[in-house]
This record gives C-alpha cells, structure tokens and sequence, in this order.
C-alpha cells in the first residue's frame, strides 16, 4: 500500500548540519541539506530516497506546502 511522504527541514546541530527527513506511516529517513538544489530539490530528493528504499518507485511524486510541512503524493 502506498502512503503519502511528509518531508520536513531540520535545522542545524552543534554537530550536524541541516537535513531533510521524510516520513510515512512504512518508514522513515533523513538527508543531508544540498545547497545546490534549493529548498523543493531537497525535499523531493528526501521524497525519492524514501520512496526508493520503501520500493514504491520514483516517478510520479507531486508535492505540496500544509502549514509548514511538504506533503507527497504519488500520482501513478
């Protein structure tokens, strides 16, 4: 059963810098911030790596902003 993917921004630790963690009901995972790609690149990639890990492909994810929160959906 696919699931919507939550991605949120971490902020930076005395000991790590920023990352981007993404999370559904299956799973959780958390990426280091790319500043080359700019705040969508870094969610949707959170998003892929998910996905991927979880099987569920990476084609197809559309997000969106909720009260301060990017949502993920696949539209397959």
């Amino acid at each position: 059963m696919r699931q919507a993917i939550v991605t949120k921004w971490l902020g930076p630790t005395n000991h790590r810098g920023s990352r981007v963690r993404a999370s559904c009901d299956a799973g959780t995972l958390t990426v280091s911030w790319d500043y080359e790609v700019g705040v969508e690149g870094n969610h949707r990639a959170a998003t892929l790596a998910l996905a991927e890990k979880l099987g569920w492909g990476t084609e197809n994810w559309i997000g969106g902003e909720f009260k301060g929160t990017c949502v993920w959906v696949n539209s397959f």
